[in-house]
């Protein structure tokens, strides 16, 4: 059997021959951890329920073991002599559910164990999935004793099931669905011809058309039952537009009588006229002057007719007000159906609106979101910068200037792209003056073009107050040789009357130094390695002595 018997959720008072038992801990992906299997059976547990002594049992397998024994001590307590307690011995009312490890089990992960069946899904969906599984052993519907898997019993049931017959319309022999396609009557030599008319019955009655319920005033669809009812849902407008054209007719077709008023539900129709049986005062008097037993003869004649005609009108009338009543309970209906449909298009609206505002609301916050996200960007950039800055920075009057990329900033200087850099600040001391480089790689005044120009620039520092201006100091630059062989060296000494050296008004005064600092044929030299790996170093010395 490939099938897995598993015992159902139980109530409180199960079965005399039901065994109850947990989950297989065969259908489980990993191998489930003790705190999940039942103390009773070793199943994984179904409607956990802990006991006063802290294990846990099935809920069915609790109600099983309580009706079937007398003075219960717990299965876990039983094994180990050490975990007996007060609160081994079993009763019912010392159970209580677990809820919290009934929420674990149920979302273990599990597959069926049928044969041929892939289902993978959590314990929560097992039962149910068993419930469908086209791969379960079944037993047959119609009690052959037999069990088949769920997909093949339709099969089962028409050619192998020896319990499904039916009973042979001719002779009334009960055969299997097999037997009666291959079945001769031996007693009725017409039974091809009745099963031949069975089979076109079957075929007309496939094939036979349904008409819409509004026929009768003139609508004119036909189709399957499925047509039909879609017909029906979605014509209301037509099939009001015929009943309007059904009470026209009906007024105009109604017979009148003289001086008498026909009242209908929904509708009043004043009838005014003569019948056909009618006759005029003059004629009757006419008539009367003819003779004694004509006269009378003609005057129950006409009573007669008229009486009949009168018969016959108000049987028109019923039939009518019954007709007329039809239509005021479909109108009525498709009213109530369309009101319907208003409000459920109203109630769509209101939800279209809502969904729309509520997008608005999330671009916006989205939006806004995104600002937020580039402000705080550009404020790490800043932070990181700062931080750069920071790491460079010197304070005994004496930086190291690494520049990379030469090539490329050569080209930049000399397409006018980026004529000049400044180096990251550095300080002649703890506190003193706050100063840096500035280069130019293609040259700047009498050096452009031929020459590398190096600036130096004073900054407007925190400390300047304190500070002894114009500036004063010695100026020493050096273009390192990488092979320490021969450094290019320049040094210089501040124009005290030069507003380049006096105290800084905006964030730097103008540079001052060396235009001519080192010729551009030099720096490419093979001599030298003031270039190498396509990288310079610029070394400025303050002397704050």
């Amino acid at each position: 059997m490939n099938g897995i018997a598993l015992a159902p959720l139980v109530s409180s008072s199960p079965g005399e021959n039901e065994y109850p038992s947990g989950f297989p801990q065969s259908i489980c992906d990993e191998v489930p951890a003790p705190k999940y299997l039942c103390s009773h059976c070793d199943c994984v547990l179904n409607g956990a329920h802990q006991s006063a002594c802290g294990h846990r049992y099935c809920l069915a397998c609790v109600h099983w073991l309580i009706r079937n024994n007398k003075n219960l001590v717990c299965t876990k307590c039983k094994d180990d002599p050490n975990l007996q307690t007060n609160h081994s011995l079993l009763t019912l009312d010392q159970f209580f559910n677990d809820a919290a490890i009934n929420k674990e089990i149920l979302a273990l992960r599990v597959h069926c164990a049928n044969n041929g069946c892939t289902w993978k899904s959590t314990l929560k969906d097992f039962e149910e999935h068993q419930s469908q599984c086209e791969y379960a052993l079944i037993p047959c519907n119609v009690g052959c004793g037999l069990m088949v898997l769920r997909r093949t019993l339709a099969t089962h049931l028409e050619k192998g099931c020896p319990n499904n017959k039916s009973t042979c319309p001719a002779c009334s022999c009960p055969l299997t669905p097999s037997e009666l396609q291959k079945h001769v009557c031996s007693s009725d030599k017409k039974a091809p011809k009745v099963e031949k008319r069975q089979k076109d019955n079957k075929q007309a009655n496939s094939k036979k058309k349904e008409t819409c319920q509004f026929t009768e005033i003139g609508c004119t669809f036909k189709g399957t039952v499925e047509k039909v009812r879609e017909h029906e849902n979605c014509s209301s407008a037509p099939h009001l537009q015929l009943l309007l054209e059904a009470l026209r007719g009906i007024r105009v077709s109604v017979p009148s009588l003289p001086g008498r008023s026909v009242h209908f539900p929904g509708l009043d129709l004043l009838l005014h006229g003569q019948s056909s049986a009618s006759v005029c005062p003059e004629s009757a008097g006419e008539l009367e002057t003819d003779g004694g037993d004509g006269g009378v003869m003609n005057d129950m004649a006409l009573s007669l007719h008229d009486d009949q005609a009168e018969l016959e009108v108000g049987q028109q009338l019923h039939a009518l007000q019954q007709r007329l009543q039809i239509m005021e309970n479909i109108i009525t209906a498709l009213n109530r159906e369309v009101e319907k449909t208003q409000l459920t298009v109203a109630a769509l609206d209101r939800d279209s609106q809502n969904s729309m505002q509520l997008v608005e609301h999330l671009e916006s916050v989205v939006a806004d979101q995104q600002q937020r996200m580039m402000r705080k960007d550009a404020h790490i950039a800043s932070l990181q910068q700062s931080i750069n800055a920071q790491h460079d920075v010197s304070y005994d009057g004496t930086f190291l200037w690494k520049i990379s990329n030469v090539s490329q900033k050569l080209r930049e200087a000399a397409t006018g792209l980026k004529s000049s850099q400044y180096s990251p600040a550095f300080f002649t001391s703890r506190y003193g003056f706050k100063v840096c480089m500035r280069l130019y790689m293609h040259g700047d005044g009498v050096g452009k073009g031929t020459h590398i120009s190096l600036f130096f620039v004073i900054m407007k520092g925190e400390y300047d107050p304190l500070l002894s201006w114009p500036f004063k100091h010695k100026v020493t630059f050096l273009l390192i040789d990488q092979n320490q062989r021969e450094h290019v060296i320049d040094t210089f000494r501040p124009d005290l009357s030069s507003m380049s050296f006096q105290r800084p008004v905006s964030e730097m005064n103008v540079a001052s130094g060396c235009p001519l600092f080192c010729p551009l044929a030099r720096l490419r030299s093979p001599k030298h390695a003031y270039c190498k790996d396509d990288t310079l170093f610029i070394k400025c010395v303050v002397d704050s002595s």
